[in-house]
């Protein structure tokens, strides 16, 4: 039963997190000029409008269970109308920042709220908060890897997207062109391969013993 809740209140938090992730991408999207997401509901903290039903719920069940492995998934992708923003190149990469950006947040708002949590030993405190503390500890560390998971600079993840946005145009027309068809292809070879976990855990790890001492 203790491991049941362990998933259930690892679903929950997963679900929280891809839910602010979404909403922002579909927020920065609107601020920037584009108003396609909202008009479609994704601005909002309703998880039923952005989950999606494989990356959100099974996989990181599979996952969760799945001995030595890390936790991720995704959610349906905000659509943006590229041609509705006001300044196409440089709102392009903004709007796909954003996401990491408010999973980075989330980790922060996370670990000061830790901070603020008793930590003396013997503290009847200590015991009333261990399952919140438990919880916070945990949206730190899962938003920390999906915001350094999305940040890899391979479309569809938002990180291939920042690289699109930024680099010169000619560069970045041939780096979409090369890359994007085969991103799905590229991911799946890094994580079989486990250059995934190569390449995301030392950021992970340094972020993560900056915010959870």
């Amino acid at each position: 039963m203790p491991f049941i809740g362990d998933l259930l209140v690892l679903l929950s938090v997963l679900m929280f997190s891809l839910t602010i992730h979404e909403m922002s991408h579909a927020l920065a999207a609107d601020w920037c000029g584009d108003p396609t997401a909202r008009l479609l509901g994704r601005v909002s903290l309703n998880p039923m409008v952005h989950l999606d039903a494989v990356g959100s719920v099974f996989l990181p069940l599979i996952l969760a269970m799945s001995p030595g492995g890390f936790v991720f998934g995704w959610a349906k992708p905000v659509p943006v109308n590229t041609g509705n923003l006001k300044n196409g190149r440089r709102d392009f990469w903004i709007v796909a920042i954003a996401g990491p950006a408010s999973n980075l947040a989330l980790a922060v708002a996370a670990s000061l709220l830790l901070g603020a949590m008793p930590n003396q030993i013997g503290s009847s405190e200590v015991t009333q908060v261990e399952p919140l503390t438990q919880g916070l500890g945990l949206l730190v560390r899962l938003n920390l890897l999906l915001a350094v998971f999305n940040m890899l600079p391979v479309p569809p993840l938002d990180g291939g997207n920042v690289l699109v946005g930024l680099l010169p145009e000619s560069l970045a027309t041939r780096y979409d062109r090369f890359i994007r068809p085969y991103g799905f292809a590229i991911l799946i070879l890094l994580m079989l391969t486990d250059l995934v976990d190569f390449l995301i855990r030392p950021p992970y790890i340094v972020l993560t013993r900056w915010l959870l001492p």
